[in-house]
């Protein structure tokens, strides 16, 4: 299985951290927070990890290398100046993705879930990865039913998108059809996000997904990111 992990972002909420370096390579526990995730994916057999880049994305390569510390293989693709969004982002990256399923991660999210946990073949076109509504997204994303499918229509408790998920490169089959004209499908390449498909896949059953309960942070301002830094540092962390 190979894996992407979005760092193209400009991380403008974590700003004047992000003024000098991008979100992703920001340290938390004495390592940049997507050297976390790299050690992750190569602990469950993942071999081959393409990171999109766009602001600050030549800061990338010299302070990740090839990969070959972890035993990975990385692909770094530059976006240019405006980031391409996570659907774009992954059409842009299936050439190198290929064609079997795929693990996404958000580059600017830290958590102990053990990426073995995850199927390495959905039963739908995705399986998201969801987690406890954290202080800052009270209403939570989407709903996990008791048979393992996750929906965006009811009035049952919703949770939050983790930000990891795994995914068929079918998720985005019809893709100009389900989003429509929105601002930037007419660009090349293409810039969209990826919930409009999530929501298409989720009205037709195509969507699975698990609760995380253990440790996951969204690490989305400089009080967040010291606070977490804080943890893992701690004897306890």
């Amino acid at each position: 299985m190979k894996a992407m992990i979005f760092s193209a972002g400009k991380g403008e909420r974590m700003r004047p951290l992000t003024l000098h370096t991008p979100k992703p390579l920001l340290v938390a526990g004495g390592k940049p927070l997507i050297v976390w995730h790299l050690e992750r994916l190569a602990a469950a057999g993942i071999d081959e990890v393409v990171i999109n880049t766009a602001w600050l994305g030549d800061q990338f390569a010299p302070a990740l290398g090839d990969g070959a510390r972890w035993g990975l293989r990385l692909h770094f693709i530059d976006e240019g100046a405006v980031p391409l969004e996570t659907g774009g982002g992954i059409l842009n990256a299936l050439p190198i993705l290929g064609e079997a399923p795929f693990l996404v991660i958000n580059g600017d999210v830290w958590t102990d879930m053990e990426v073995a946990t995850l199927p390495r073949t959905p039963a739908g076109d995705a399986h998201l990865v969801l987690v406890d509504n954290p202080a800052q997204h009270p209403h939570g994303d989407f709903i996990l039913h008791d048979d393992g499918h996750v929906s965006d229509d009811g009035d049952s408790a919703r949770l939050t998108y983790a930000g990891i998920g795994v995914y068929r490169p079918a998720i985005l089959d019809g893709w100009r059809a389900v989003i429509g004209d929105t601002t930037g499908a007419g660009a090349t390449p293409p810039q969209f996000s990826l919930v409009p498909l999530l929501r298409h896949a989720m009205a037709q059953g195509r969507v699975t997904g698990q609760h995380h309960r253990g440790r996951w942070t969204d690490v989305g301002t400089p009080e967040r990111l010291a606070q977490l830094d804080a943890q893992l540092q701690s004897p306890h962390g």
